[in-house]
């Protein structure tokens, strides 16, 4: 009769092998977990600056839709003779003097930065100190870059104020431009605006871009 294995106790705890493996599949899980979480947080923060940048764009838009027809904002020189022609530009910065067909001329910027933040400089939102909502915007005017400072307070005010000191950072950048559609000379025609927005803020690693259009006369 051969001799039987002998059974295992139950107190013999775990091999080297075991172990080893139960230590494997547990750090695989939280790897999994943490890049699960990394995902979600990335993803939740880049839908927070795509609808920021949205807002951006339709802002920029109403903006441009409240000029006249004839102003060097919007106009585009030699539409009235029935040339298609555009200003502004979407993949560079443009500053140049534009003279309407009217004969109205202006120094025009085709782009601007917008810096967002929650702060209360210097009592802007009076006697506030949660809830105040800043947006930066700046614009060239005789050749000297100016911030302009639309401060929200949460009573419903707004204040502005304006100077030559950047903010900390500039969050996003705006370029627009504008095409004429004249279908004949001296025949009225349409203008297609185009606003593309830009997230500048390298922290964010997925890139976030929000172009929009409007046509008007």
């Amino acid at each position: 009769m051969s001799p039987s294995a002998p059974e295992r106790s139950s107190d013999a705890g775990f091999s080297l092998l075991e172990v080893t493996a139960a230590i494997s599949i547990l750090a695989i899980a939280l790897c999994a977990a943490a890049l699960l979480n990394s995902r979600l947080v990335s993803g939740g923060q880049q839908s927070k600056y795509m609808s920021l940048a949205a807002t951006l764009a339709t802002e920029k838009l109403e903006d441009l839709n409240r000029w006249d027809v004839d102003d060097p904002q919007v106009c585009v020189p030699g539409e009235t003779k029935g040339t298609v022609t555009t200003v502004g530009s979407l993949s560079s910065d443009i500053l140049q003097t534009t003279t309407c067909d009217v004969g109205t001329s202006a120094s025009v910027n085709y782009y601007d930065d917008v810096s967002i933040s929650l702060t209360n400089a210097s009592g802007s939102c009076g006697a506030s100190t949660w809830g105040c909502f800043a947006e930066t915007v700046s614009s060239v005017s005789g050749g000297t870059t100016v911030y302009t400072t639309t401060y929200h307070s949460p009573d419903g005010q707004i204040s502005t104020t304006s100077g030559a000191t950047p903010p900390s950072s500039s969050t996003f950048h705006r370029r627009w431009i504008i095409e004429s559609n004249s279908p004949a000379a001296g025949t009225p025609g349409t203008r297609r605006v185009t606003v593309l927005v830009t997230l500048e803020d390298l922290s964010v690693q997925v890139p976030v871009t929000f172009q929009m259009s409007l046509v008007r006369p």
